[in-house]
């Protein structure tokens, strides 16, 4: 995780982009996800390969369903994913991600 920038809070993360859950936090059963209104998939792999390890989407939009009047409801609790991204980052894995959110940032407020 980067320290050195603070978030802007601008909540365009959360918008565009699927936040995957790790094993541990999907075990947890601590994030609403995708799928879950059929049951849990107990394999994780299984889980991981149908898409079942997503945390849900509110319908309207495709935002992740903790993001509450532009920021994060669970920001003290975010999944590795979340605390991982930053969307001034160096690192060339997020490279793409920044990107589209500076291009989507450029064409609204």
């Amino acid at each position: 995780m980067n320290t050195k920038f603070e978030c802007k809070k601008c909540g365009k993360c959360c918008k565009l982009f699927l936040i995957t859950l790790t094993e541990a936090e999907y075990n947890s059963k601590r994030y609403k996800t995708q799928f879950e209104e059929f049951g849990l998939i107990e394999d994780f792999n299984l889980a991981e390969e149908c898409g079942a390890n997503i945390i849900e989407q509110n319908e309207g939009d495709s935002s992740c369903i903790y993001l509450k009047d532009d920021k994060c409801s669970i920001h003290k609790i975010r999944p590795e994913a979340c605390k991982e991204f930053f969307c001034m980052s160096k690192d060339e894995k997020f490279k793409e991600m920044i990107e589209e959110i500076n291009e989507v940032k450029s064409i609204t407020p």
